[in-house]
């Protein structure tokens, strides 16, 4: 069994390599995972035909910055919930300061913001490589599927 899992990764590996795969990142707090999470990361996920999801998480100390306070969960919390929604092949945390270094460092050929997603994005496609497509997701259900309205319903205060 270890030896089938060792060649599929091994197959993978230079599927990545050879450029079968096509990267997709998103960017997100992630902080309470929920249904339009998941639907963001299947959108992501239908942009390609072989995709190979990259999820950036970020920052405690930017989602602080951005929004005015902490998440609930911390940024390691966070990317396991991530890791076990099964849909991320690749999570990783965003850049401590500014946000380009990160994205060219994981080399995507599409990048899928969120509906609601403004910090970072004005002029995005002006600071990275021109080949980087980038598109804005749909929203599923924003009524009921966003963390501000979840947290409100079940009076979390943190």
């Amino acid at each position: 069994m270890k030896k089938n899992v060792t060649a599929v990764k091994k197959a993978i590996e230079n599927n990545r390599s050879t450029g079968l795969f096509t990267r997709i990142m998103v960017f997100g707090t992630f902080d309470i995972l929920h249904p339009g999470h998941l639907h963001f990361f299947k959108q992501a996920r239908a942009l390609a035909k072989n995709p190979y999801l990259i999820v950036s998480i970020a920052r405690d100390i930017n989602v602080k910055r951005i929004k005015g306070k902490l998440p609930l969960h911390n940024e390691r919390q966070r990317a396991a919930l991530v890791r076990y929604s099964g849909l991320a092949d690749k999570v990783v945390f965003g850049d401590r300061e500014g946000y380009i270094r990160h994205i060219i460092k994981h080399e995507p050929a599409i990048i899928l913001l969120g509906y609601d997603q403004r910090a970072y994005t004005e002029n995005l496609k002006g600071l990275l490589p021109s080949n980087i497509l980038i598109k804005r997701a749909r929203p599923y259900r924003p009524d009921l599927h966003k963390t501000s309205i979840i947290k409100k319903f079940y009076d979390y205060t943190a």
